[in-house]
């Protein structure tokens, strides 16, 4: 009986309808601070799969820059004694110089002037607003 009783309170009538509204869903306050942080994570995951493919494309470029100026420094391993200077570009838009100058020798010396010459690879891209660049330098034979 008492079982019956308390069922039959109002008191009870009232948690129960209140418990029964409570678990209906979700408030819109609620719904709002969801899609908002949803939102915000959103945004945040964008920006940093953006930044990874930047710096991906970056590597890529700095990457080709590197095997271009080799490629030169190769092709350029005998210059003439007085030395020589070329540039270029590139269908993807490198820009590429290669400079020859003969280095300097003490005048006791077996090697003639101009055997030896200073080699500099210059190859740059645009990037953005600006310009990126790759330089090498290296000692290659120089002939009459």
């Amino acid at each position: 009986m008492s079982n019956r009783r308390r069922s039959e309170s109002p008191a009870f009538n009232l948690q129960r309808a209140a418990s029964r509204k409570s678990r209906r869903g979700f408030s819109l306050l609620e719904l709002l601070v969801a899609i908002t942080i949803l939102g915000l994570s959103l945004g945040a995951l964008y920006q940093a799969v953006g930044g990874a493919t930047r710096n991906l494309r970056t590597d890529e470029r700095y990457a080709y820059a590197v095997e271009l100026a080799r490629s030169l420094v190769a092709d350029h391993s005998i210059v003439p004694e007085a030395g020589m200077s070329q540039s270029g570009e590139t269908a993807g838009g490198f820009r590429w110089a290669v400079s020859a100058s003969p280095v300097p020798v003490a005048t006791p010396s077996r090697i003639r002037p101009g055997q030896l010459q200073r080699l500099q690879v210059n190859v740059s891209w645009p990037e953005g607003r600006g310009t990126r660049g790759v330089t090498l330098h290296s000692v290659v034979a120089g002939t009459r």
